[in-house]
């Protein structure tokens, strides 16, 4: 009976005698799943869903170069990983399978050790990768999350990380780094989660005593973001709270000043605010370019750091043209929101 915790394999070969070899060698770790020519391995592969396939490439209907390619084509199978085994030991051959999409190649007559090690580093390297896409869906969603309730701002969260990646990587940071701020920025107002819809939502300028409110959802985004030990999660917790911190320390929620408040923070604010001012809001118009850029200049000094106020006139083209691609762009997860500058 086939134990379901384990990774499915697809092996193809048309050999009985490969077939036991790989029954032995992988049976005691995998489940796996058979087939003997290429119909039979496309057949097999979109119902099964195999984690890997072993595939052969001298198979008397169609060759095994075909059938990945006929797997890459299709939607439902190409996300799957083929290693070729072959008795071909020509390096041309091994190429031409890299080429057209298999992770790996293997020779005849086969080594036990070698095709468990092959097997387990592949399906270790497509488990990273899942995991990797998972959290970055939980990146993006909780982006997401922290504007479900606000008006309808179209792609601010994702213009303004796209734009304090620009602005970091104009300050030196590295590659790592800058990628690293494009994936947290988002994550900014996840505090709003806890912001009731009607303080969100009104038209008007709000009162003091909602501005009190409003004014927790940085402490309350830093609360939720700071559960996590990943790097990812605790730059965008400490974005969350500082982000509405000012250069001067006239700022929320600690009155923080200058280089006390992080770096990533000072970046975030004004790609947030810049892109804020360009848009509508209830109660305001969106601003012109001009006036926006102005606002920021304005702030040099005050609100931001003048250092990176500096940077942002010099790139200023370049936020420009971040803004013209993301505003044609729509997100995977539909409408998303926008924090005032306010």
């Amino acid at each position: 009976m086939f134990d379901f915790k384990k990774p499915l394999i697809l092996v193809v070969d048309d050999e009985p005698s490969n077939l036991a070899v790989m029954r032995e060698t992988l049976g005691d770790d995998y489940r796996l799943v058979y087939a003997k020519d290429g119909a039979g391995a496309l057949v097999a592969a979109e119902k099964h869903n195999p984690a890997l396939i072993l595939l052969d490439i001298q198979l008397p209907d169609i060759d095994g170069y075909d059938v990945c390619n006929e797997l890459k084509k299709n939607p439902n199978t190409e996300h799957i990983p083929v290693i070729f085994v072959t008795a071909m030991r020509d390096e041309l051959n091994e190429q031409i399978g890299l080429d057209i999409g298999a992770v790996d190649y293997i020779t005849k007559p086969l080594s036990p050790a070698v095709v468990r090690a092959r097997v387990r580093i592949h399906l270790s390297l497509v488990k990273a990768e899942k995991l990797e896409e998972s959290y970055r869906d939980a990146i993006y969603m909780l982006g997401e999350a922290g504007h479900y309730n606000d008006s309808d701002t179209d792609i601010h969260i994702w213009r303004i990380a796209a734009y304090s990646m620009r602005l970091a990587d104009e300050c030196g940071w590295d590659f790592e780094a800058s990628q690293l701020l494009g994936l947290a920025a988002p994550m900014h107002d996840t505090g709003k989660i806890g912001i009731p819809d009607a303080i969100l939502r009104k038209p008007d300028k709000l009162n003091h005593d909602e501005w009190m409110v409003m004014k927790t959802h940085s402490a309350m985004g830093h609360k939720i973001l700071s559960r996590s030990s990943a790097p990812v999660f605790k730059m965008a917790a400490e974005i969350a709270l500082c982000h509405h911190e000012k250069w001067d320390g006239n700022g929320y929620p600690n009155g923080l000043a200058g280089e006390d408040i992080p770096e990533p923070a000072r970046i975030v604010a004004i790609a947030d605010v810049f892109d804020a001012l360009t848009m509508d809001r209830p109660y305001k118009k969106a601003w012109s370019i001009e006036d926006s850029f102005a606002e920021i200049k304005k702030g040099s000094g005050s609100h931001f750091e003048p250092r990176l106020v500096d940077i942002f006139e010099r790139i200023f083209p370049d936020i420009l043209r971040i803004k013209a691609q993301w505003d044609t762009k729509k997100t995977n997860f539909g409408s998303t929101y926008a924090e005032s500058p306010r």
